[in-house]
């Protein structure tokens, strides 16, 4: 049995992991509240973004200098999935959902036939993924920022881009968490190149006019499309990633207090029973003389 001492020494060392948890709860939720404004914000553009492009693809998929972009290589041989995870710990299952998709996937892909390789994105994912694909991982890199900007997306947008034009993969996803509450983060699977143009209620009814002509302009769109679709997953996963910390570390604090009131019991018990003990030892000692 535990010494009072060391009752004590543990329910200090549990109220200390208490604040520290608190204090963790409430720094994620004022983040959280930036990370999703900025993520709502997002939205529309690329969803704007989105039209814009379904229409053009729709004018000039019938042509001969469609960029690669749009239509891929013709091929779906080679298969990149780009991990975004978290470079920091601490929040829940947010990287481990991320993580099983991703290994349901390789092991899907590679079942079928495909040649699958990884681009990890965030520290954890690699971490989690390198000893058993560290083989199928091309590169990695970390977001240590306390805001994300578009030009972080344009690094790795530029990256995918070069490597596609390289031929090191035909067909590429990104795999991230979709931010939908607090409590809750969807598992998202996007193809990013080619473009994976969806069919949007009215585009097929709105006629334009481009200038100079459509391919050109499809040059242009399509890899800042890229980093626009990068971007976006990226805010995502940023709020997802505060919503996930700021629920683990809400459950830590309650989770610490249950465990206080246990030790505080456990203590006072302890306590009352070597009371009791030095007041048998007292009364006896004195009725023996």
């Amino acid at each position: 049995m535990p010494s009072l001492k060391d009752l004590k020494n543990r329910i200090k060392s549990v109220k200390s992991t208490q604040k520290i948890t608190k204090a963790m709860k409430m720094v994620a939720a004022a983040k959280l509240r930036r990370a999703r404004e900025q993520a709502e914000a997002s939205r529309p553009y690329a969803e704007a973004m989105e039209h814009v492009l379904s229409s053009l693809a729709n004018s000039v998929k019938t042509r001969d200098d469609v960029p690669k972009l749009l239509i891929g290589t013709g091929k779906t041989d080679t298969q990149l999935i780009v991990v975004a995870t978290s470079d920091r710990g601490l929040c829940g299952g947010f990287n481990s959902t991320i993580v099983r998709t991703v290994r349901r996937k390789v092991r899907d892909l590679q079942g079928q036939g495909f040649k699958v390789k990884l681009l990890c994105v965030g520290r954890k994912g690699y971490e989690q993924l390198n000893h058993e694909f560290g083989s199928l991982i091309i590169g990695k890199s970390e977001l240590n920022k306390k805001k994300l900007s578009f030009a972080d997306a344009e690094v790795i947008a530029k990256d995918l881009t070069k490597r596609f034009e390289a031929g090191e993969f035909d067909v590429a996803h990104v795999i991230y968490n979709k931010f939908k509450s607090a409590i809750s983060q969807i598992v998202t699977l996007q193809q990013v190149i080619p473009l994976e143009i969806k069919e949007t209620s009215g585009v097929q009814n709105v006629t334009y006019e481009y200038e100079p002509n459509e391919a050109e302009i499809l040059n242009d769109l399509l890899p800042r499309n890229l980093s626009v679709q990068v971007y976006t997953a990226l805010l995502e996963n940023a709020a997802s990633e505060q919503g996930a910390r700021m629920t683990a570390m809400d459950n830590a604090t309650r989770n610490a207090g249950e465990m206080i009131k246990k030790l505080s019991l456990k203590y006072n018990r302890t306590r009352q029973a070597a009371i009791t003990k030095e007041l048998i030892e007292i009364i006896s000692g004195a009725e023996a003389v």
